[in-house]
């Protein structure tokens, strides 16, 4: 009783402030969507059809759901962050087949939990915010997390510019030396989000230069480059350098996963490859970080990287997906199949004045179909912003629900 009468009448609470870096960041593209959207009715004749958000949905091959299942034993043992020797060795396997390297799987190779993970841990690591004007260059339009994971590392953000009459490929030429002296890092992604664009030899060839001149490295983000239109694959970042003689991969680290490839988003496996100078860092971060995959999902990544016949027939789907709903919207507004990934990179008729988020609540009043608006996966840089009167589609869905989403969106444009 005399420790309460002790007590102060009046409980004071101190809330220490919190990391000032947090309040830089903006609302990612899908919680703008969201209210965006907010009070917007649906027609209720149309059932929901959604292309906003690029989650793979067709079917999970079955020898990934066996290779879960008959490894539960796993739970028993806490991971190894660096990953088991077997997954290391079938992650190097397939760059071989893939690519034609030979990736020493002790050294150059890693496992992540998702590209997405490793893109913003990436970061943690390589910039020295103690370093004056610390900058990081992104393309524009881009992948958020780019810009997030560098404002959180104590950098700054770039968005080098795009040309729209070449699908949005980035004008690295048009960064200035000024820019190029203090980049620690920059971020690329090829086949690109949301363009589909694939970077070819030349454009890596300028990009190794500046790196070799200026010391940054190259985060190469590759996740979509299973999924592609064209009878040659997508040249990857770490095959550039192999062709361009950099066998090192001297300062580029390539980040890939097998959400797109494989259909298992939800198992937030990939890995990243390249420079081992990097790696070793990279896994000394992730060590204090915390970030060892599941001994269950890494069974199932091994027989997901060591089959190619399901990321086959995958491709397959997205082409015939992709042949049957470009044609249709083709004829209403500017777009083209793209090189490769999941997405239509539209550009809205010009009667809706570049305004793509109306265009997009209006499509959802009107027809039920969600679609996201390009200026929300850009930012406003040398003027304007490049995603400003586009949209991007994610045909995700099955084909039938892809083609009367795009049907409807032809009736939406024809009607207003």
């Amino acid at each position: 009783m005399r420790l309460m009468r002790q007590l102060p009448q009046r409980t004071h609470w101190i809330i220490r402030a919190m990391n000032p870096l947090l309040k830089r960041l903006q609302p990612y593209p899908f919680e703008r969507l969201r209210q965006l959207h907010a009070g917007v009715t649906p027609n209720p004749a149309y059932r929901p059809i959604s292309l906003g958000i690029g989650e793979p949905r067709h079917a999970t091959p079955e020898l990934i759901k066996a290779a879960l299942t008959q490894s539960l034993s796993g739970l028993a043992s806490y991971p190894a962050t660096a990953g088991e020797p077997k997954l290391r060795q079938a992650m190097a396997g397939w760059m071989q087949r893939r690519y034609g390297l030979a990736i020493d799987p002790l050294t150059q190779i890693l496992p992540v939990n998702g590209s997405r993970e490793a893109l913003f841990a990436l970061a943690q690591t390589v910039i020295d915010p103690t370093q004056p004007g610390a900058t990081v260059v992104s393309p524009n339009p881009f992948y958020q997390i780019y810009e997030g994971a560098a404002l959180l590392a104590g950098a700054d953000t770039w968005f080098a510019p795009s040309d729209p009459a070449r699908n949005f490929a980035v004008d690295w030429a048009a960064v200035p030396q000024a820019v190029w002296e203090k980049t620690q890092l920059l971020f690329v992604c090829s086949p690109g989000n949301p363009t589909g664009a694939v970077m070819g030899l030349d454009e890596w060839k300028l990009l190794f230069e500046l790196s070799d001149r200026y010391g940054f490295v190259i985060a190469s983000d590759e996740c979509y480059s299973e999924i592609y239109f064209r009878d040659e694959a997508p040249l990857g970042g770490l095959q550039a350098a192999a062709q361009l003689g950099r066998h090192d991969f001297k300062n580029i680290i390539a980040l890939t996963s097998l959400s797109k490839r494989s259909n298992v988003p939800g198992m937030r496996s990939g890995f990243v490859a390249g420079d081992a100078a990097m790696i070793k860092p990279f896994l000394l971060y992730r060590t204090y970080h915390g970030s060892a995959m599941s001994p269950i999902v890494q069974a199932a990544s091994i027989a997901a990287w060591d089959d190619e016949a399901h990321v086959i027939a995958n491709r397959a789907l997205y082409r015939e997906k992709f042949t049957k709903v470009t044609p249709l919207l083709a004829a209403v507004m500017d777009v083209a199949l793209p090189d490769a990934g999941f997405y239509l990179w539209a550009k809205i008729p010009d009667r809706f004045a570049g305004d793509d988020a109306a265009f997009s609540r209006e499509l959802l009043a009107l027809y039920n179909v969600v679609v996201l608006p390009g200026s929300y996966l850009a930012r406003e840089a040398q003027g304007h912003n490049p995603g400003a009167g586009r949209i991007r589609m994610a045909l995700v869905a099955e084909t039938a629900e892809c083609v009367e989403a795009a049907q409807r969106i032809v009736q939406f444009i024809q009607s207003t």
